[in-house]
């Protein structure tokens, strides 16, 4: 038996050392680049699905674009989930970007298997360089990005150096050779995917092996269709307790996948002669190093030729596929208690898309305030307890609300975040404090006096009502133009809320001066019925205030890229600063 034959010659703390290592930051090289890039391209790459999805096949190029720029068929599913979710995608098209995200992951493969491991360490030190001298937060993540690719190719190079000796190791060998059954290759490359979490990382090791001439061209196709099947479980578990589009996503991944490899699986032989025909072959070699040489890329253009290949078929099923999925994971029943709709936790991995969400979020908050604002002036005027009731429920599922945004806001500030993602954060938290602040001047205040007037029976004239109504139409007005602004970012609409200050001081003072006139009428309770009556003006005029600092807010985020430009047209707006009496703490 020859040195290297006999196992007790073998350095297995080495080999583990090398492999375990190279592994670790194979792994967290990818991660690194992944999360940066997702930071400095995301929103550009959200740009493009939300331009690129009008049919299945644009939404398959958008899918293939945006996973090979941010290198994570994940990152596209959150952000397919995210689009699903604000009803800007529909399932069908979905399918489309999902099947172009398997095909984009192939370009991981295709780096790797040009072998440029030497190139490792310099990319390291290039993007360390990059990050310590970079002004900007961009510039630093994109050092980052440039230093997780070394880190990849760096850990290739030990995997590679580490597996080296295994080459002679006859038990290794044997093992090798039994693994050339497609059954047994696929299983052992869907179970360790399931346990690294990364496809990349399955495929990385395989090209590795190949480069060393320890697996022929078949066992590495068998685990690389292992590594599709395995990934599976990844999004398995990513979806989990989430919304119904994120496990219909799940679900559509798993579908591609395992259909995919069960359509190939019986033809491996033939698939292998094919990919060996289309492949580049290396002259001047011997037999074995011309197999080490040629096999890793020819296992790479299996990966992408299995993907591609798949994508071409599968588009077509795009309206079945949705179907099935759409029995697969039927609707939810309700849940009872109000709860945030667009807020997803995963989507705080895509901070432009979670922001997005947030700002969905805060409509749907201010479609309840604006419930309450249509409601809340009859019923300190006229209403009766079951209605004060109903409006104060309507605070409360204000109050939970505003309470999940901000929590979901406080997370994603933890985030790592480019300008003006900071700056947004900070003007969503400025609008849900002032729309909360609405509810409770209408709870605290108007309700209040609401049940003042119903324990001391006396009512409001006629007069009194017709010279309230139009401050309170003049403030719902002003508030429904501000949400409009919020939702649609329509300057002009936020502008004219702006403005209503005016009109809503014009109108409170003609009021003020009917009270005045009305205060000697002989009438019972006549001061405590002034003094709600005021009130109620007051109420209007402070939640009028609120909703003007709501529309400078949505004013200034829209109009982030000129700043000056858009403080001159909220100055122009509203050229006299808010009155003491409206001051809100």
């Amino acid at each position: 038996m020859s040195e290297l034959a006999d196992p007790s010659n073998l350095q297995i703390g080495a080999l583990v050392t090398g492999l375990g290592g190279g592994m670790a930051l194979f792994l967290f090289g990818m991660r690194q680049m992944t999360e940066s890039l997702k930071t400095v391209a995301g929103g550009s790459m959200k740009t493009l699905l939300g331009k690129l999805t009008a049919n299945r096949y644009t939404a398959a190029l958008a899918g293939m674009i945006v996973t090979a720029v941010i290198q994570s068929s994940s990152v596209t599913t959150v952000l397919i989930v995210g689009f699903i979710s604000a009803g800007l995608l529909s399932l069908s098209q979905s399918i489309g970007v999902i099947v172009g995200a398997n095909v984009g992951t192939t370009i991981t493969a295709q780096i790797i298997a040009f072998q440029v491991y030497k190139y490792g360490l310099l990319m390291i030190a290039v993007g360390f360089l990059t990050d310590i001298v970079a002004k900007t937060n961009k510039g630093k993540q994109w050092g980052m990005a440039l230093m997780g690719l070394g880190l990849i190719f760096f850990g290739m190079e030990l995997m590679s150096n580490a597996t080296g000796p295994l080459r002679a190791w006859p038990p290794f060998i044997d093992a090798m050779q039994n693994m050339k059954h497609p059954l047994l290759a696929i299983a052992i490359g869907a179970v360790f995917t399931a346990i690294v979490q990364s496809s990349s990382a399955t495929t990385g090791i395989v090209i590795v092996l190949a480069s060393q001439g320890m697996i022929s061209l078949e066992s590495g196709i068998g685990l690389c269709f292992g590594a599709n099947i395995g990934t599976c479980v990844t999004a398995i578990l990513s979806a989990m307790g989430r919304s119904r589009e994120a496990i219909q996503a799940a679900w559509v991944h798993v579908i591609f996948n395992a259909g995919g490899v069960l359509l190939w699986m019986f033809f491996i032989y033939q698939f292998a002669d094919l990919v060996r025909a289309i492949s580049p072959v290396s002259s001047g070699l011997d037999d074995a190093a011309r197999v080490s040489a040629d096999t890793p890329r020819q296992i790479a253009n299996a990966h992408t030729l299995f993907n591609v290949g798949n994508a071409f078929l599968f588009i077509w099923f795009t309206g079945p596929m949705a179907k099935l999925v759409n029995w697969l994971v039927p609707e939810r029943p309700e849940e009872i208690g109000m709860k945030a709709k667009f807020l997803d936790e995963q989507l705080l991995e895509q901070p432009s898309l979670a922001l997005d969400q947030t700002r969905r979020e805060l409509v749907r908050l201010g479609v309840i305030v604006s419930n309450m604002l249509g409601s809340s002036m009859g019923v300190a005027l006229q209403g009766k307890t079951e209605d004060i009731q109903r409006i104060a429920s309507l605070d409360d599922d204000v109050d939970l609300l505003y309470g999940q945004i901000i929590t979901y806001l406080a997370k994603l500030s933890q985030q790592n975040l480019i300008d003006p993602q900071p700056k947004m954060i900070h003007e969503f938290v400025g609008i849900a404090n002032y729309l909360e602040n609405i509810g409770d001047v209408m709870d605290k205040e108007m309700l209040v006096n609401a049940r003042k007037r119903i324990s001391l029976g006396f009512g409001i004239s006629p007069s009194t009502v017709a010279v309230l109504n139009p401050i309170e139409q003049e403030v719902i007005q002003a508030q429904g133009k501000t949400m409009t602004a919020l939702e649609t970012g329509d300057r002009q609409s936020a502008l004219d809320a702006i403005e209503s200050k005016e009109r809503v001081n014009q109108l409170s003072d003609v009021a003020a001066e009917h009270l005045a006139k009305r205060l000697v009428a002989d009438e019972p309770n006549r001061l405590a019925t002034y003094k709600l009556e005021t009130d109620l003006i007051e109420n209007l005029k402070r939640i009028n205030t609120l909703t003007r600092r709501i529309a400078r807010l949505v004013l200034i985020e829209e109009g982030s890229s000129n700043v000056g430009e858009t403080l001159t047209e909220i100055a122009d707006a509203n050229s006299k600063p808010d009155e003491p009496s409206e001051s809100v703490e």
